[in-house]
């Protein structure tokens, strides 16, 4: 483990949200709909693109590489989509949603990645897009 301070500010959130880890492993706290976008959606995605390549060179039959990476990507995206949750001052339970066919992932959809989060601070945290007033 490097203690090079430069090496970790490489690997944090543009949020300002912590560390990578954190990021993808901690559901505690509040995140913007751009880092939702990025950690929630695009990375699960790329993740699984990339997987999903390395286990078909291996060979691996395609059940049981679908199902490795099901088990490696679900749960940085829980942990992201209750952050997220969070933001719009829900509880987190609010990611079981998505187990409501087709309604619950357009409603996870629409309240994650349109809407805009708790305006200030709520129960879960300050707001992780603090308005800029300028004079």
């Amino acid at each position: 483990m490097s203690t090079d301070p430069g090496l970790s500010q490489n690997w944090r959130a543009d949020d300002g949200s912590g560390p990578l880890w954190r990021m993808l492993l901690d559901p505690r706290g509040r995140i913007a709909r751009r880092t939702w976008w990025l950690y929630g959606v695009a990375l699960p995605i790329g993740m699984a693109f990339l997987l999903h390549v390395l286990l078909g060179i291996a060979r691996v039959r395609l059940d049981t590489a679908e199902n490795v990476v099901n088990m490696l990507v679900f749960w940085p995206t829980v942990a992201v989509s209750a952050k997220r949750w969070h933001d719009r001052d829900q509880s987190a339970w609010w990611v079981l949603v998505v187990l409501v066919p087709v309604v619950g992932w357009l409603w996870a959809l629409w309240c994650n990645g349109v809407l805009r989060g708790t305006a200030g601070a709520n129960r879960f945290g300050p707001d992780p897009v603090p308005i800029n007033i300028s004079p």
